[in-house]
């Protein structure tokens, strides 16, 4: 990653903070510089994910699918085989090491989808820190097991009834507590947003899974992905995977956001493919955020819990600036036949977060030559999900569509 000065990509990023967060924001980000300098910090990290995480996660032909639609060769980054299921522990148990050195004794998180939440409580569990969790009430309702694993791993899961009760709302409170609990206190920021070092310090972390993607292709294949599919809420996931082929011109990075009930209705998440978001500051960063004209933000929607942001990783909103990488949008509808086509072609259940990105690849796999290989990252496994997708399931209008949308592709 270039940018021109300390936290910017282009014209995004920056740290704009309350003057009582300045003093610890110059603490993480000296510590911050220290680890990145010291080799023996990545060899800790890389033994602690091997041994206690299932680092390295496989790349998983997608033989079955591969052969259904007739066109490019899948192959799965398979993130969902990550301890706690998800890429989220690449993050949090690398910031538990910095925590450890900073000599702190209490981690606090936002969660989302809760796959951050639950990855924050295991990290504060295995290194011994008190731990609270700030998650939107409406995401408390639609994401219970991951609440019910977060609280027996020890933590307080404070559900946030502010404004649209979301990951927006979470961010806040926890940036509240953050404010009064300083010297005892690290926030663990799970995504690639938020002031600086954060941006850059989550990528670094999630950098792990473009590394060995890039390894394992070129063992397994013998040649790099010619196009690469992740989902993208903040952003970690897709920074992660994208990060280890940012300067091979060959391969395609695209960022697939969630496209709700359509683009066209207003209701979605999508602040970069839809061409509906406007540059502005919050948060602590700068970045392009669905907001009024008046400058404030606007609701969101999605299936999926953990894609259901108004901002996006100042990062991502760089490279869709410069044209580094496409940016595409996933129908709710769109993701539900994914998700099922998955299951019933390979026997691999996904997350509704990852399950954007293999819409978008499905959508393109037919049209592609059998010599293509396009890479989906699986950022996590669909347990949590358990519930919202049983109920989609239940309701006729997606049974209609994914039988239709099978229809399309069997043509």
């Amino acid at each position: 990653m270039s940018h021109q000065k300390q936290g910017y990509y282009g014209q995004f990023g920056g740290m704009f903070i309350p003057e009582i967060l300045k003093s610890t924001f110059d603490e993480l980000i000296s510590h911050y510089e220290e680890i990145r300098q010291d080799p023996t910090f990545w060899q800790e990290y890389e033994n602690l994910m091997s041994t206690y995480s299932c680092r390295p996660t496989p790349i998983t032909p997608a033989d079955n699918l591969s052969q259904y639609f007739g066109g490019a060769q899948i192959y799965i980054k398979r993130e969902d085989l990550n301890h706690t299921g998800a890429h989220k522990a690449n993050n949090v148990m690398g910031q538990g090491l910095l925590v450890k050195r900073m000599k702190k004794t209490r981690v606090i998180a936002e969660t989302g989808a809760g796959q951050h939440g639950v990855a924050t409580a295991t990290m504060a569990a295995k290194f011994g820190f008190d731990c609270t969790i700030y998650m939107g009430a409406e995401d408390v309702e639609r994401q219970r097991p991951n609440v019910f694993w977060m609280e027996k791993l020890g933590a307080e899961v404070i559900p946030v009834t502010d404004g649209t009760q979301t990951l927006k709302d979470a961010i806040n409170a926890a940036f509240r507590d953050w404010t009064g609990n300083m010297d005892t206190t690290h926030y663990v920021m799970g995504t690639v947003c938020g002031p600086h070092p954060f941006p850059e310090m989550v990528t670094w972390l999630q950098s792990i899974i473009g590394k060995e993607a890039r390894i394992q292709m070129l063992q397994a294949v013998g040649q790099l992905p010619d196009k690469i599919y992740a989902c993208v809420g903040g952003g970690s996931n897709a920074m992660g995977i994208f990060s280890g082929f940012l300067e091979d011109e060959s391969v395609e990075l695209i960022g697939v956001e969630a496209g709700g009930d359509g683009l066209q209705t207003g209701r979605h998440a999508a602040r970069l493919a839809s061409g509906d978001s406007t540059v502005g500051i919050c948060q602590g960063y700068k970045t392009r955020f669905l907001q009024d004209e008046d400058g404030q933000m606007r609701d969101t929607y999605s299936v999926a819990a953990g894609l259901d942001y108004v901002g996006v990783s100042p990062i991502l909103s760089h490279y869709h600036e410069t044209g580094k990488v496409r940016f595409e949008a996933a129908t709710d509808k769109e993701v539900m036949a994914a998700l099922e086509l998955l299951i019933r072609k390979e026997g691999i259940i996904p997350a509704l977060e990852s399950a954007h990105a293999l819409a978008q690849a499905f959508k393109e796999a037919p049209t592609l030559s059998k010599e293509t290989k396009i890479l989906i990252n699986l950022s996590g496994r669909g347990d949590k999900d358990i519930f919202t997708i049983a109920q989609a399931f239940d309701d006729q209008k997606w049974k209609e569509y994914i039988i239709q949308k099978g229809e399309q592709y069997n043509a």
